[in-house]
């Protein structure tokens, strides 16, 4: 007979109001054979989050919402936090599903994501880590590109992280055995996580969209603000697991910190922001890896080179940059 399962998504969020309806109902909406055991984490927010939040109770509460999987539990809390991996810390803690994952209060699920997940759990019984494709989209849900996801290999999450968060969904068994989230990363948790998963159970790939990744002005992704943070450690963490720092990674570290830090003259001109960048980029490669590593040479081929002088958000989407 087969196993009822029950996905438990958290939603850890503060002040997305503008976006969180839409979060919640693609995830609500969600119709097939498993329940969903939803946790939203609120940071204490001051807009109208918790209005919106308090909604969908009432909604689900008054029998309003047409539940089309076999049940939905809903819970959530209010309450002042020490940032996104702590907000999603204390959801996981809570969550009582049998296949955990989080979106984030700006992202969405595609129509049937979930039930594409669960048939490809149970034909894979031994998966601890599923993950699909994904599609950028702005601020006004208008997709703007796609998330270079390709097929599982351990040694490209070096360089590349291609498992898309909000489309990625892991086993509860896997996620405590590696020990959950580190509450000490604010930007590559999830990376994190998935590469302390893969070193020890089997991750698969579904070839199918199953979530929209929103980009804006205030996006950890791309905000100008947090990127060079985050670059960094990703850059770390490559270093730590992987025993070497890839050269994408230090680009990338070295494009957001020239960008931010060189004068407007030099940045707003493409060779002087390309010579500072490659300058950077094999004093920093060299420090951080004690010489040349013969690996790197595999990534200096046609693919990485077009990148050059691009931003991140045309690398991701492929598009030139544009209002998120």
């Amino acid at each position: 007979m087969k196993a009822e399962l029950t996905f438990s998504i958290v939603t850890p969020s503060y002040n997305q109001g503008e976006f969180l309806a839409e979060t919640i109902e693609s995830v609500l909406g969600q119709a097939g054979d498993f329940a969903i055991d939803y946790l939203i984490v609120d940071g204490g927010s001051t807009d109208r989050s918790v209005e919106v939040i308090r909604e969908y109770q009432r909604r689900l509460d008054q029998g309003e919402w047409p539940v089309r999987c076999r049940e939905i539990r809903y819970r959530w809390l209010s309450e002042k936090d020490a940032g996104q991996t702590d907000a999603l810390g204390k959801g996981f803690r809570m969550a009582e599903g049998d296949i955990f994952a989080w979106l984030n209060s700006d992202d969405t699920y595609l129509p049937g994501a979930l039930q594409a997940v669960a048939e490809r759990f149970e034909e894979g019984g031994d998966t601890a880590l599923l993950y699909g494709d994904a599609q950028y989209c702005d601020a006004r849900g208008e997709v703007i590109g796609r998330y270079r996801t390709q097929s599982y290999d351990y040694g490209k999450l070096a360089w590349f992280n291609f498992i898309c968060q909000p489309a990625a969904f892991f086993r509860k068994e896997a996620f405590l055995a590696v020990g959950g989230l580190d509450a000490t990363l604010h930007f590559a948790m999830d990376y994190d996580l998935w590469v302390r998963i893969a070193r020890r159970f089997p991750c698969r790939y579904l070839p199918k969209p199953l979530a929209n990744y929103r980009l804006h002005e205030t996006s950890k992704t791309v905000s100008d603000r947090t990127l060079i943070a985050n670059c960094e450690e990703a850059e770390r963490l490559a270093l730590k697991y992987f025993g070497w720092a890839p050269l994408t990674r230090v680009y990338n570290t070295c494009s957001a910190r020239c960008r931010a830090n060189l004068p407007n003259c030099f940045a707003a001109s493409r060779v002087a922001l390309l010579a500072a960048v490659g300058v950077c980029t094999i004093a920093r490669s060299l420090r951080l890896n004690r010489g040349i590593r013969l690996r790197d040479l595999a990534l200096l081929n046609r693919e990485n080179f077009g990148k050059l002088g691009k931003s991140r958000l045309e690398i991701m989407t492929g598009n030139k940059d544009q209002d998120c």
